[in-house]
């Protein structure tokens, strides 16, 4: 018998697969609205699944209440007006002004 601690072949190929490779370190750091785009049509507001968007003018945002992964306010907004600001390490990745 083989003196091997027992694997099975899903852990075996994460560990080939992905040994030595570093997650991206970039994260989602905030959104953002942009009050000239903003029609306040509010779309944001009920389709927050945490309640993120506070739902009185000028519709601010409480990031506490923020899934990182949920796009859903930024997909719904029909005139766009919501961005996300990143993060790598220190330094914020901001959408280019133009």
């Amino acid at each position: 018998m083989s003196s091997l601690p027992k694997k099975n072949m899903f852990e075996i190929f994460s560990q080939g697969l992905f040994e030595g490779v570093k997650p991206m370190m970039i994260v989602r750091d905030h959104l953002v609205r942009h009050p000239d785009r903003c029609t306040h049509q509010a779309i944001c507001v009920p389709i927050c699944p945490t309640g993120a968007w506070l739902s009185t003018p000028p519709y601010k945002f409480d990031p506490s209440r923020c899934l990182e992964s949920c796009r859903l306010c930024l997909d719904a907004c029909p005139s766009q007006a919501i961005f996300a600001v990143f993060r790598k390490g220190d330094k914020l990745l901001e959408p280019q002004k133009k």
